[in-house]
């Protein structure tokens, strides 16, 4: 098993900032919001585009995959009561001159096998699609 841990602390009334190693994300906590930070559910989003991308980097190599990138556009519903995210759709675009049966396996592979897409489908409805760039 695998444990994780970061530190999150407020900076003023217009930011906070997380960290885990030497890794640092500012966060956008000022209730007037920001620009230059993610909120709360972009962070989520953001983990989840970084789950898939990792995924692929860590199935290409198991499949024999040829890709030159990858792309991945979230959208999320919430709904305001009780406030919380009710679904996820994403995108997954891959650069790739591998065949569409391929493209699916990887997909496959990705959802499979993803710690933060496995989390998120649990409590809500993720769907998504594989496409070529």
């Amino acid at each position: 098993m695998l444990n994780y841990a970061i530190t999150a602390r407020r900076i003023d009334a217009h930011g906070s900032v997380s960290g885990a190693r030497e890794a640092v994300v500012q966060l956008d906590t000022s209730l007037g919001g920001r620009e230059d930070a993610l909120n709360p559910v972009e962070l989520l989003l953001s983990a989840l585009a970084a789950c898939m991308i990792k995924g692929v980097e860590r199935a290409a190599p198991l499949l024999g995959f040829d890709f030159s990138g990858v792309e991945v556009r979230i959208q999320a519903q919430r709904q305001d009561s009780p406030p919380q995210v009710i679904a996820i759709s994403y995108e997954l675009i891959v650069d790739s001159p591998e065949t569409d049966r391929r493209l699916e396996l990887l997909h496959t592979n990705v959802r499979k096998y993803g710690t933060i897409s496995n989390t998120l489908a649990a409590s809500m409805p993720l769907s998504g699609l594989v496409r070529r760039a």
